[in-house]
């Protein structure tokens, strides 16, 4: 098993990628297999959480580029901006983790959450894509 046990900054090709959920994203230490068939294993810090684009590497200096997977997401857009603001708010008030992007929020499907929203007049859609939620903040990488 290939060993990744630290993150870099990199403008070189990786030599392969490794497509993970927002949940893995989060794990510091997991077995995992790459796109090529790899098996690794992910040593990170804790509490450092997986950006898509971020490359992962060795003392041998094979690199890893990190994709998002695409996850079941609900996404609600809308162009008022006091909805909008209500519906982070009540979003965040359940600690759920958000994408805020201009005018469209995204989380993972939640049907109760999904009709709370529609309760406050929004619309949600499904649909199936990368997820990259808001780090929040208080989000540090060391302790």
């Amino acid at each position: 098993m290939l060993k990744l046990t630290e993150t870099t900054q990199t403008s070189e090709s990786p030599d392969d990628t490794l497509t993970l959920p927002f949940e893995a994203r989060q794990k510091s230490r997991q077995p995992a297999t790459t796109q090529g068939g790899i098996q690794v294993g992910v040593f990170l810090p804790r509490g450092q959480t997986l950006k898509h684009g971020a490359v992962l590497t060795n003392g041998q200096g094979f690199k890893v580029r990190v994709n998002a997977a695409p996850e079941p997401l609900s996404v609600v857009k809308c162009a008022d901006p006091l909805l909008f603001a209500r519906a982070c708010y009540h979003l965040g008030n359940r600690h759920v983790a958000l994408q805020i992007l201009p005018g469209e929020l995204r989380f993972l499907t939640d049907h109760v959450l999904d009709q709370m929203l529609v309760g406050l007049g929004l619309t949600v859609e499904h649909q199936t894509l990368p997820f990259e939620p808001e780090a929040g903040a208080y989000h540090s990488h060391g302790h």
